[in-house]
């Protein structure tokens, strides 16, 4: 009864919100574009070459394999709960608010520390055309998305339509020009050579599983999917294509670039030291290189934008869940009168990403968000397993329970191969939440943090 008799914060109160404006097709090139699979291609994939060597197309594919268990979670679980909160919302929903909170907390530290450490390759990638300072292009970046992530969402659709158009092209050369100058036979992925530093060595099992922790966030991004429930036509059928449309399509342009090179390559021992774009200068000369480094750089914004996008709907979705102090609450839900996005929302978590990229050394927490990624992750499989219990409408994974069983013992591993730094700083993350949750929350349970699970969609 407390629940219903809230008045809503916001643009809520006058019948306002967020609208269902995407079709499928707009839908996975959205979230498409957040995994941003040639991003991945160029940056993660390099630092698994290192140690996997011709072994990483195997490794790639035992991630991709744990990803479709992870989207099978956020399918099921996004359909019955189609808000924009996202991940915590499902997890409010099915294992309890206490869970849900801390599941927000997570999410919201990933939200600003991964777009700025993203922005911060823009510089790197560009660096052949022109020498730009890594942290102020980094900043120039984050703003340029923010601008992007204030319009309409049906415009954002286009725009990182286009984008993606572009980053895929870039993968599609650098596929055409590894098979095109093959160099081994194309057994040598089911055959393949690992590196120990600059020597080849057997790749076993044990070198598999030590790259599957990165291996399994190459396709990051498609939960995207769930972010938009909300602005989605139909989300109890279209969040589940969106959530493995875009992972398929991500993975085959990740895959397919990758097996290109490792058989275009000279020798397995120039995976320790060369980049993609040494590859392509090899193959095809320094302007092909750098048309391709400029595709990446646009991938790099196409990321950007998308992961600003959802990260201000996601803040929004606490404001008019009543997390915040009511004063907060209103000013978070404020809706744009021409575009309908949540200007403020996005704002806050935009700008404070910028001045991280232009000021802090941000990298070193990469791990951290690892971390919190994984436990994210593995809230979310738990609460695969608990959301059967209730009869809700929604699209139901096959394979249930053995799907969310095997996403806990994979992601669960990665965990326990995280340095002890990166999981003393996600745990005191957790703490923080907690302490938020025991002291404000709860003494407020009826009024503060009333989760709507957007039932009637």
């Amino acid at each position: 009864m407390a629940q219903t008799s809230l008045p809503p914060a916001g643009n809520e109160a006058t019948g306002g919100g967020l609208k269902p404006l995407l079709g499928v097709t707009a839908a996975i090139l959205l979230t498409l574009s957040c995994i941003t699979p040639a991003s991945s291609l160029f940056i993660i994939v390099p630092s698994l070459l290192t140690t996997q060597g011709s072994g990483v197309v195997l490794t790639l594919l035992a991630g991709v394999v744990v990803s479709i268990g992870v989207g099978a979670c956020y399918a099921e679980l996004g359909t019955r709960t189609p808000s924009s909160g996202g991940e915590y919302a499902m997890v409010t929903h099915t294992l309890g608010r206490r869970f849900g909170w801390v599941t927000f907390v997570l999410a919201m530290g990933m939200m600003i520390v991964i777009p700025p450490i993203i922005a911060l390759g823009t510089a790197d990638y560009l660096a052949p055309i022109v020498n730009l300072d890594r942290p102020l292009t980094a900043a120039i970046v984050m703003l340029l998305a923010m601008g992007a992530a204030l319009l309409n969402l049906r415009a954002n659709a286009w725009v990182t339509s286009s984008f993606l158009a572009i980053e895929t092209i870039a993968a599609a050369v650098v596929a055409y020009l590894g098979f095109s100058h093959a160099q081994r036979p194309i057994t040598e992925i089911v055959a393949p050579q690992a590196l120990d530093g600059s020597a080849l060595t057997p790749f076993t099992a044990g070198i598999l599983i030590s790259g599957l922790a990165v291996a399994m966030f190459v396709t990051n991004g498609f939960g995207t999917a769930a972010y938009l429930a909300e602005e989605i036509v139909n989300p109890r059928r279209n969040v589940a294509v969106a959530v493995f449309g875009s992972l398929l399509a991500g993975a085959v342009i990740i895959v397919v670039p990758t097996i290109g090179l490792v058989i275009g390559a000279g020798s397995v021992t120039q995976f320790a030291g060369h980049t993609f774009p040494d590859f392509v200068t090899e193959w095809a000369g320094t302007r092909v290189s750098a048309a391709i480094s400029v595709g990446v750089a646009i991938a790099i914004l196409n990321a950007v934008i998308v992961m600003v996008l959802q990260s201000g709907r996601v803040i929004y979705a606490s404001a008019r869940d009543k997390a915040w102090p009511e004063a907060v609450n209103r000013v978070l839900t404020r809706l744009h009168p021409r575009f309908n996005s949540p200007y403020v929302a996005t704002m806050v978590i935009a700008i404070p990403s910028a001045l991280l990229a232009a000021f802090a050394g941000i990298e070193a927490l990469l791990g951290v968000t690892g971390v919190m990624v994984s436990l994210v992750y593995l809230l979310l499989a738990l609460a695969a397993l608990a959301a059967r219990r209730k009869t809700t409408k929604g699209w139901r994974m096959p394979l249930w329970p053995a799907v969310p069983v095997f996403v806990i013992c994979a992601v669960g591993y990665a965990i326990t191969q995280s340095a002890v730094r990166d999981l003393i700083i996600t745990g005191c993350v957790v703490l923080i939440a907690v302490a938020y949750d025991l002291l404000y929350l709860r003494p407020r349970g009826a009024t503060r943090f009333i989760v709507d699970p957007k039932d009637d969609r």
